[in-house]
């Protein structure tokens, strides 16, 4: 099983900013693909952002333009950089690490880092 390690989530005012980060470790012999969801209270996980399999970053339309995606495949690493950050983004943030191999794969789910905004 992939463990993963959240942080960075926090409490801020709106317009304010955090950087998420999730490690992801245990197995070495599958490829991970770490994406971002979030869930918040009485509400469904939604999709928040990731890397598809051409390469390309894909982004939820409700935070397209404020956060940006990025990661570091030799450290199993994945950010979430938030900006302009709006009370409608308070969720639990987890991350998801799928274990890849050839055509098979395996979710994993971290734990999650909460995020609060309000004033």
């Amino acid at each position: 099983q992939v463990q993963m390690v959240e942080s960075g989530g926090g409490s801020v005012r709106p317009g304010g900013s955090l950087r998420l980060s999730c490690v992801a470790s245990g197995y070495s012999y599958c490829r991970y693909d770490m994406s971002w969801y979030r869930q918040a209270p009485g509400k469904e996980r939604e999709f928040v952002s990731g890397v598809d399999a051409d390469g390309h970053t894909n982004y939820a339309d409700s935070v397209k333009g404020r956060f940006l995606h990025s990661q570091d495949t030799a450290k199993n690493t994945v950010y979430l950089q938030m900006n302009s950050l709006k009370p409608e983004d308070t969720a639990m943030y987890l991350c998801k690490t799928d274990c890849v191999v050839g055509d098979s794969r395996t979710p994993n789910w971290g734990l999650g880092t909460q995020v609060t905004v309000s004033s």
